[in-house]
């Protein structure tokens, strides 16, 4: 329900209707209780924009579902229609051409497309410590990085963090091969690891029996930004109030996922029924405190020092992006 308005907001709307402008009050808090309150907005009219994901339906997008389940869009006069990901879809440059007016996609993504003169940048970053890790046994007796030896690593070639974990680890006697994205070789083998995001693989395989061990990257310092939102430049200057609104109903929509996910998790389900009702339940629970407690926030520093490991591992040129270009904060309250 809408806060009810004051005498001093009816004066305030009548000067927005005659064209003047005035800041925007403050947002609410963030909690549950009033997550689904919107703001006063001066748009009059319905804003239609997409919002592309970079993967299928899961937890990972959790935020920006709860933002359409529960009104947070519309309340802020926008129509969103999410538009589901999958391989090779091309979310940046999907946004970088106009094609769609937001995308979701990870921090060290951006950067590499920046180096390519994409013209993206991230506006809000829900998931702050990077989910990304390396799955083993428990009964491998690994327990960090250093441990990887005589096994196999499972891990896509494209990956960023491939070229920072060879240039940080050892790896003695360690074979890298392809990741298919199936967990069936892991489970035929104690010797083998695998990289996953903690809140999907290794709920498959505990499922199937096995103890997995997941060594998180945030660890070793590559901590990249997931599932940060994106738009572009021309449109942040162009549109910012746009920006601003839809900045807005995502951090509501986050922050109400991971606070009462139930009715978001039975609409992504009915989206992709591969993600079943507990294996979400087990997302946003491994997902939560990889949010909080600085839900949405960016800084320069972090953003530095990734385009710093990124020319570490190879991934960029030294001078080929600037970080400080790479995203915008000032939309979040």
């Amino acid at each position: 329900m809408r806060p009810s308005l004051l005498p001093g907001c009816f004066l305030l709307g009548l000067i927005l209707a005659c064209g003047c402008s005035t800041d925007k009050p403050a947002a609410p808090s963030l909690t549950s209780a009033n997550a689904s309150s919107a703001e006063p907005s001066a748009a009059k009219s319905i804003d239609s924009v997409e919002l592309a994901l970079n993967w299928l339906p899961e937890a990972e997008h959790g935020g920006f579902y709860a933002a359409d389940v529960h009104g947070l869009f519309a309340e802020r006069q926008l129509k969103v229609k999410i538009v589901p990901g999958g391989p090779g879809v091309p979310v940046i440059k999907n946004v970088a051409s106009g094609k769609v007016t937001f995308g979701v996609t990870n921090a060290d993504q951006v950067l590499l497309e920046n180096a390519q003169e994409a013209d993206v940048v991230a506006i809000f970053a829900p998931i702050q410590q990077s989910p990304r890790c390396i799955m083993v046994h428990k009964k491998s007796g690994i327990t960090k990085f250093e441990d990887l030896k005589d096994m196999t690593l499972m891990i896509k070639a494209n990956q960023t963090f491939l070229g920072y974990l060879r240039k940080k680890l050892p790896l003695p006697n360690v074979k890298i091969v392809d990741n298919a994205g199936s967990v069936g070789p892991f489970l035929q083998d104690e010797r083998v690891g695998q990289q996953a995001y903690v809140f999907s693989e290794p709920f498959l395989v505990q499922q199937q029996g096995a103890e997995p061990v997941n060594l998180m990257l945030s660890d070793i310092g590559f901590n990249v930004y997931t599932s940060v939102l994106i738009t572009r430049a021309e449109v942040i200057e162009k549109q910012p109030d746009l920006v601003r609104r839809m900045v807005a109903a995502c951090q509501f929509g986050w922050r109400k996922y991971l606070d009462e996910p139930e009715q978001t998790n039975e609409h992504i389900h009915s989206l992709n029924k591969e993600m079943g009702l507990e294996i979400l339940a087990f997302g946003v629970r491994a997902l939560k405190p990889l949010c909080e407690p600085n839900l949405g926030e960016m800084t320069l520093e972090r953003w530095q020092t990734l385009a710093e490991q990124l020319v570490e591992a190879g991934a960029l040129k030294p001078g080929a992006v600037n970080p400080a270009k790479a995203f915008d904060a000032s939309f979040l309250k």
